[in-house]
C-alpha cells in the first residue's frame, strides 16, 4: 500500500436499517472522507446507506466514484452525478472495480451483499491477494454477531487467529478515520 490513502471502498446497505444511528453514521463517514480528501468508492446507488454516504460527501465537496451493475441501475437508482460513474456487466466485475479502485474497505451495516462483500475481501486477504486494511464500522454494535462468527470459526479450528487481525472493528466514524490516519504516516 503506498504512503497515502486516496480511495476507500465503503460497503453498506442499499436500505436504511432501523436505527437511525446507521444512516447517521453513513453521513459522518461521507463528509469525513471528503474533509480529508479520500475519494469514496462504492456501489453507486442513490437509496439507503449507500445514497447517504455518496450525498453527504456530495454536499462536503468530495470525489466519488460509483460502480452498478447494470441490472441494479433501477433498483439501486444508479446515481449518475457522480465524480466517476461505472457500470459493470455483474456483481463480480462491480466488486472487482470498486476493489481495485481502492486503498482500503470499510463496511457500514448493510445485509447478504454487504457480507459477500466483506467475506471476498477477508478471504483475499487471508489468501494473501492482498494488504489493504478492512475496517468493520461496527455503529451501536450491528457487527457483534460477524465478529462472533468470525471467533467461531477460529475456535472450532477452521481459521488461524490471524484471520480476525485482517478485520480492525471501530465503534465510530472519527475513531475510523483516526485509525485510517495512522497507517498515512
Amino acid at each position: 500500500m503506498s504512503n497515502t490513502i486516496l480511495s476507500i471502498c465503503v460497503y453498506c446497505g442499499s436500505r436504511f436499517g432501523v436505527d437511525p444511528a446507521y444512516r447517521q453514521a453513513a453521513e459522518d463517514l461521507g463528509r469525513a472522507m471528503a474533509g480529508e480528501e479520500w475519494q469514496l468508492v462504492y456501489g453507486a446507488g442513490d437509496v439507503g446507506l449507500m445514497g447517504a454516504v455518496a450525498n453527504a460527501a456530495q454536499k462536503a465537496g468530495g470525489d466519488t466514484f460509483g460502480v452498478i451493475p447494470e441490472h441494479l441501475l433501477k433498483h439501486e437508482v444508479g446515481k449518475r452525478d457522480l465524480s466517476t460513474f461505472v457500470v459493470t456487466e455483474n456483481m463480480h466485475e462491480r466488486k472487482k472495480v470498486m476493489f481495485m479502485n481502492s486503498d482500503a474497505i470499510v463496511v457500514l451495516p448493510g445485509g447478504a451483499g454487504s457480507l459477500d462483500e466483506i467475506d471476498e475481501a477477508v478471504t483475499w486477504r487471508q489468501l494473501g491477494l492482498h494488504e489493504k486494511p478492512i475496517y468493520l464500522l461496527n455503529v451501536a454494535g450491528y457487527w457483534d454477531a460477524l465478529t462472533a462468527v468470525m471467533d467461531h470459526i477460529i475456535a472450532q479450528g477452521f481459521a488461524d487467529e490471524s484471520l480476525r487481525g485482517y478485520v480492525n472493528v471501530v465503534e465510530d466514524v472519527p475513531t475510523l478515520v483516526a485509525d485510517l490516519r495512522a497507517r498515512l504516516s
